[in-house]
């Protein structure tokens, strides 16, 4: 079963799109928002696995309550317009739909959305979800060159779509893989996840500032400037008894 919230400042399209959904009985519709600021809100207090995110909403637009999200839930797509479909892939949306949705369509994209839920417990079940340590050696591969890494040197990695980038000496290849997927597997008493882009090395950290809104500025070792989230700060300080 899949908790999904829907996201959309249109009634119609909320309501028509739950009307589509009831002939998925696992998708289970635990909320609606009616524009970012409430989806953000419901978000934090329901807790869905799944976002129905319209992209153009009055205040702001679903990018926009993305980028807030320290981690997202899976998301779907939703919209009249298809010249964001490009710019929807970089945030790992599932799929892309078309409003008026389709029956074909939105059960094509949830048929996605088990894929990639069997996927993940195919490697789950596999142990490959253990815990990595400081020690351990990560094989990274760009183009023709190749790398065998150990995570202690390591200083930040920086989302970039599907991709991530890995930030070591002075290399910065990309490596198809998520930071979601890479956070499950990171010691989180050593990689901190700074924003929704950025996870960093603690023991790589220069400098750190005071910054907008009660969030920090985090300076590393290779002089790349990350910015912590205001909620992401008040974490950080705890974790670092600041």
């Amino acid at each position: 079963m899949k908790k999904a919230l829907i996201i959309d400042d249109e009634r119609l399209a909320r309501s028509e799109l739950k009307k589509l959904l009831a002939d998925h009985p696992e998708i289970v519709v635990i909320g609606e928002a009616i524009n970012a600021k409430d989806g953000i809100e419901k978000i934090e207090t329901l807790h869905p696995d799944l976002l129905f995110l319209d992209i153009q909403m009055p205040d702001k637009t679903g990018f926009d309550l993305l980028a807030e999200l320290e981690k997202a839930p899976q998301v779907i797509f939703t919209t009249a317009y298809d010249e964001y479909a490009l710019k929807a892939f970089e945030y790992n949306a599932l799929d892309y739909l078309l409003k008026p949705i389709e029956p074909k369509r939105l059960a094509d994209a949830i048929q996605k959305l088990h894929q990639v839920d069997e996927k993940e417990r195919q490697v789950t079940a596999a142990g490959m979800r253990s815990i990595l340590s400081e020690s351990d050696q990560v094989f990274v591969k760009d183009g023709d060159r190749c790398w065998f890494v150990k995570l202690q040197e390591i200083r930040l990695f920086e989302s970039v779509g599907n991709y991530a980038r890995v930030y070591f000496e002075n290399n910065k290849p990309l490596i198809l893989k998520s930071l979601n997927a890479l956070e499950e597997r990171l010691d989180e008493r050593v990689f901190f996840r700074a924003n929704r882009k950025h996870i960093v090395n603690l023991r790589m950290i220069e400098r750190i500032d005071t910054y907008f809104n009660g969030g920090l500025l985090l300076e590393m070792r290779g002089g790349e400037k990350i910015e912590v989230s205001r909620r992401q700060a008040v974490k950080f300080k705890e974790m670092m008894s600041l």
